[in-house]
Order: C-alpha cells, then structure tokens, then sequence
C-alpha cells in the first residue's frame, strides 16, 4: 500500500483535470492505496486535504504574476523575486503536506505541464528534487499547446519546471501526440493514458433525468441536443449551434451544460449572438449542473451531468482541439448518438476504435444533417450505442487504467 498525494492548482468542480485526478483516486483506493491532496481548491474529504490558496490559478498575486509574465518577451526584477518568494512558500507547505500525511508518492495533475500557476511548479520540481520522492507527473495539456502561452517571458521557468526531467519523475500523457512532442521537445520518455469512465458499472436512471426536461420546457417529441462542455471558444460551439438550425423537425434546442470557466465570458456572448442570429435557442445550464463522478462533498446543484445526457436526444462534440476528448467517452457511456467533429486527437486515438459516429469535417452540411435525421430513430440508435458502450469498455474503463497505471505505481521499489 502506498500513501499517494495529488497536487494540483484545483481538485473541484467538473473540469477535466479534477473528473480525471478523481479516476485515478477511485482506482487508486480499490486497489489498496490511500490517497490525499494539495490544492487551492478543494472538494475533497477534509481528512485527506491540504487546502493551501496560493496553490490557485486565480490567487490574486499568482494571477498578476500569470498576466505580467504572458503576451510579453521581459519581466520585470521585481516579479522574477517575487516567483522566487512563493516558490520558497509553496515548497515549505508541500513539504509540510508530505510530512503531514506521510506521502510516498505524489501525483502532480497538470501542474508540470501548463503554467497557470509558476511558483507551484517550480516548488514541485524542487520538492522531487531535493527528496528523490517518487512522483507521476499527469500532463493534460502543454504551454506549447495554447496560443495565449507562446509569446511569455518566462521560457527559463518553463524549461525548469513545465515539465522538469528529474531521474524519480514519471510522466504520463493523455494523447500520442502529447507524447510525441513531449520526446520531441524535451526527450522526455512517457506513458500515454487515456481518459476513462467506469464502464463496469452504469448508472440507473435518474427520475432527474424527466424533471430536467420538463423544466427546460421540453416537450416528449422535442430534440434536446446536448453540448456537455465548457463554454471556450476551442470547443467551436457555433457548429453545434448551425446544425440544430438545419435540424427544424421536433422543434430543436441546444443546451450547453458548463459555464465559461477560466477563459472569461467573451465568447459566450458571441455563441449567444449566433445562435439569436440564427433563430436557435440557446439554453444555458451550468448553474443547475453539478458533477456525479467526485468527491462525497455537499451537493448544491439540482441536477448532475448524468441527468443532462439522460435527457438528451443527441450529443454534440464539434470541438476544434481537444486533449482528449471526456465528453465523447461520457456520451458512450451514457448511450446516447453523437455528432464529432475529426479534431486530430480524435483521428489518431480514437476513431480507429471503431465507434459509430455522425463525424463532420470543420463544417456543418446538408450531408450531416440528413445522417442524423437517418440516425435517430430509435430501431437505428439502440444497435449503434450499444456496439459503441462495448468498445468504450474495451478500450476506455478503469480495468485499462489498472493495467497501465499500476505497474508505474509498483516501479517505485
């Protein structure tokens, strides 16, 4: 049994880093280690937590620091001293973290990989260093990835620490390109992961599921057409909004089910626009949505994700990137068809499973509307999802998490 400390900026919410890092926990604990976790924010059980706020993205000073260092090629001496400071800070509470819980191993969740927060991972990487801990670096997305992180003044930070190379640290990747330009850039070795769901074991039925579509205004013929994520413009939103324009039967609507999240509100005004320029309604429910798959924390939102793809009809994924890609394996999981836009993580990592999808190419056509008016009968869909339910077992569940995951874990000796 180990004793395993997550360390991120965040382990809260329904962002991908948190549904994931709470995976890895599940996997971890059924198979007899006991986990705990440092972060900014936190849902996770007090006993096992160590809340430290500058741990956050959105810490007031870490965020001048962030918006000082991005969109410039300088800095100023007195940000680089004050990096230096909280580096040192953040270092003394992960060490007062490990000494606390006893940690044998820690698990940094993306924070070695996008630079939200600097010092923290800059304090990481001298915490592996200065012990020698064994440490499993869990990258979802690299500063290299991100047009907001190219022009910066902090390129000796980013060398230093997002990733470090460190002979204990173990590095994981979601996606084969992000492995392949992690060796590429850094000649660091790796594993890749991909993002799971618990296949073994589906959820009943909610009774949520009828109440949120009688609440939404729904009627029994109508098309609920769900986008499950974050309202960023990477998601290409507007493509979901231009095919429930052509779907006219069954009086259609898009929901998005997550709010802006950390990029600002800009671009949800510009899908809202859209869709008011369309004539599509646009139905925003992240307010009302809460996550089913994290930790035992007092729930506040009426509804989970799970009742948003229970309600639905349709799913739509028309994003332009994507680390992975959790809202498809969770529209598998949920049985419901899904319309996908070919963003090149998908080609590569999951398309050659072989699932039946309404794929597009960068646009919407007449072609795409007539494959789901063709899709969505009922005799049509039931084959298709349950084909694509047994290849997500097969290729995406927590039994494959174990099989790659723990033999990293049992390395450590």
């Amino acid at each position: 049994m180990k004793r395993v400390g997550f360390v991120s900026t965040r382990v809260a919410g329904t962002d991908g880093v948190s549904l994931e890092t709470y995976k890895w926990y599940q996997v971890l604990e059924r198979n007899g280690h006991q986990c705990f976790f440092f972060a900014g924010e936190l849902d996770t059980p007090e006993d096992r937590s160590f809340l430290e706020p500058k741990a956050h993205f959105d810490e007031p000073e870490i965020l001048k620091i962030h918006n000082k260092c991005f969109g410039t090629t300088t800095r100023e001496q007195s940000i680089s001293e004050r990096i230096h400071k909280l580096k040192d800070y953040l270092k003394s509470r992960l060490y007062q973290f490990c000494r606390n819980f006893d940690i044998d191993i820690i698990i940094p969740e993306n924070a070695l990989a996008i630079p939200m927060n600097i010092p923290l991972g800059m304090a990481i990487t001298e915490l592996v260093a200065e012990t020698g801990m064994p440490a499993i670096a869990h990258h979802h997305d690299f500063s290299w990835e991100r047009k907001r992180f190219l022009i910066n003044s902090v390129q000796d930070y980013l060398q230093y620490a997002f990733p470090p190379i460190i002979g204990s640290l173990r590095h994981v990747v979601i996606n084969s390109e992000a492995s392949r330009q992690l060796s590429y850039r850094r000649g660091i070795s790796n594993t890749i992961i991909h993002n799971v769901f618990d296949f073994r074991n589906h959820i009943k039925v909610s009774r949520n599921s009828n109440l949120l579509r009688n609440e939404l205004g729904f009627e029994k013929d109508d098309l609920f057409v769900l986008q499950p994520t974050r309202i960023v413009p990477r998601k290409w939103i507007e493509r979901a909004v231009e095919l429930v324009s052509l779907l006219d039967p069954k009086k259609p609507r898009l929901v998005v089910s997550h709010e802006s999240g950390d990029e600002g509100d800009f671009y949800a005004e510009r899908v809202f626009e859209y869709a008011q320029r369309l004539s599509v309604e646009l139905i925003y429910i992240g307010d009302k949505i809460g996550s089913s798959r994290c930790f035992q924390v007092p729930f506040d939102k009426k509804y989970t994700i799970d009742d948003a793809y229970r309600s639905s009809d349709l799913v739509t994924y028309p994003s332009g990137y994507e680390g992975f890609g959790n809202a498809f394996v969770e529209a598998v999981y949920f049985k419901r068809p899904i319309v996908v836009n070919r963003y090149s993580i998908y080609i590569e990592d999951i398309e050659p499973c072989g699932f039946e999808v309404i794929p597009f190419d960068g646009f919407i056509t007449k072609r795409v509307v007539d494959r789901i008016k063709q899709f969505l009968p009922p005799e049509n869909v039931r084959s298709t999802v349950e084909k694509n339910y047994e290849l997500g077992k097969r290729y995406f569940s927590y039994e494959v998490l174990e099989h790659n995951l723990l033999p990293i874990i049992e390395s450590f000796q």
